[in-house]
């Protein structure tokens, strides 16, 4: 019965979930993470999906850190000696980390936290991140490098990265045979992002000299791990995904999602969003007036045009439309589709289902856009192959319709609340006319 819904880690939403919750609007995620939402089946039904990817950044860094001295001084193997009655010295001798060279695998929130810290300890930061740019990461002392490069120059290994097919396995026997000898690993981001079955063998030839991990992979994407030759091995520190488990990163998520889901039902605002990205736009007062335009053009343009199939294009006119064509596209395709009766549309799931009705919604822009609307701009949304366009604009905050199939009106119609549209001949001219209530 819930419109919205707050989820830990823990809490699995199903595509099953999501068809049982009629009402839902809005899934929202009190953590980074969102591996326990089904976002393709939220996606396909118009939800919402929101995180909060800075919630627990803090508390992921400090835990890898915590790693990394625990890596370099084998704190949990000799605790667990000494809760054994043993005093093994010389067994657990260490390394200091002043002097040594730490790898930073993606350069996030939580990777440049990692980095800053090291540095107290006299570590050399270098890494790697396809988005920061060398001279961001410059700022916060972390060298860029090619991984061809960084391989054979760290003595440790962090990852921060998300979980894609491109670093799925981005340490592996091949990357493995290229580092240093005894090189140190931890991961703390996702379970995937280093091989796991690479990283047994590294460790077994002594490759690899120790490995701290906090997630792991499964098959199945659970946890916890069913295989325990990783978390046996002597040389690896296993923790049981404890990288936001801390009262400080749990009570901030929880307000910030809470925070987050209040100011998009009160129009304030739209943080953190997973998917239906188009929505952000969708919240600011500048906006909204031109998704809710957009969106009528496409209904209108369905109901003269009588079909749903097809290319539609959306030309912006005027420079302060420029770079509207993101979010206007989704609204264009989701007001098509609603006036071809195609029941719960959003501008989360308007893309996905305008592909799969065969209907593909292109746009264009030009900075020049005719008098009186010069100032405002003008959106055309035409059928292509047919006569049948729409031009419309925004009047304050009112959408208003100026033109149908070419045929302009000298006092634009507004688009609000249900329009009759109807085609009236005097004489020998014709002339389109609009009544709207």
């Amino acid at each position: 019965d819930c419109d919205g819904l707050i989820v830990r880690s823990a809490t699995k939403v199903t595509a099953e979930v999501l068809e049982a919750a009629e009402r839902l609007q809005v899934v929202g995620r009190a953590g980074t993470g969102v591996d326990n939402v089904d976002v393709e089946a939220a996606t396909r039904k118009g939800v919402l999906v929101m995180n909060t990817p800075t919630g627990n950044s803090l508390s992921a860094a400090e835990l890898t850190c915590g790693m990394i001295l625990c890596l370099a001084r084998q704190i949990p193997q000799a605790a667990a000696s000494m809760k054994e009655g043993k005093w093994d010295r010389k067994k657990y001798m260490g390394m200091e980390l002043n002097g040594k060279t730490l790898a930073v695998l993606g350069l996030g929130r939580i990777g440049r936290e990692v980095a800053t810290r090291m540095q107290a300890f006299g570590m050399k930061t270098i890494g790697y991140d396809p988005i920061i740019t060398p001279d961001v990461s410059a700022t916060f002392g972390v060298e860029q490098l090619p991984l061809e490069q960084i391989w054979p120059r760290c003595d440790f290994i962090t990852v921060h990265t998300p979980l894609l097919p491109s670093t799925t396995g981005l340490l592996n026997d091949s990357t493995f045979a290229k580092c240093r000898r005894g090189v140190q690993v931890v991961n703390c981001a996702r379970g995937g992002i280093v091989d796991e079955g690479a990283l047994l063998r590294a460790l077994q030839s002594g490759q690899c000299g120790g490995a701290a991990l906090d997630v792991f992979t499964q098959a199945s994407g659970a946890e916890p791990p069913k295989d325990r030759d990783l978390v046996n091995h002597p040389n690896v520190i296993s923790c049981p995904h404890l990288g936001a488990s801390t009262r400080e990163a749990q009570s901030r998520c929880g307000k910030e999602i809470a925070m987050q889901i209040v100011d998009m039902a009160t129009g304030k605002g739209l943080t953190g969003v997973v998917n239906g990205q188009a929505l952000s736009k969708a919240f600011a007062p500048q906006t909204k007036p031109w998704i809710t335009l957009a969106r009528a053009l496409g209904t209108v343009l369905c109901t003269v045009g009588k079909q749903v199939q097809g290319s539609v294009q959306v030309c912006t006119l005027g420079t302060p439309l420029k770079e509207a064509g993101s979010y206007l596209t989704p609204a264009v395709a989701a007001g098509m589709l609603a006036g071809g009766t195609q029941k719960d549309v959003t501008l989360v799931n308007a893309t996905l289902l305008a592909q799969e009705a065969g209907l593909k919604v292109t746009t264009t822009h030009s900075d020049v856009a005719p008098e009186p609307d010069s100032s405002t701009g003008l959106v055309q949304v035409s059928l292509q192959g047919t006569p049948h366009q729409v031009t419309g604009t925004v009047q304050g905050s009112t959408p208003v319709l100026r033109q149908i199939n070419g045929a302009t009106f000298k006092q634009p119609a507004p688009l609000s609340g249900p329009v009759l549209v109807y085609r009236a001949k005097a004489s020998d001219t014709s002339a389109l006319a609009t009544l709207t209530g």
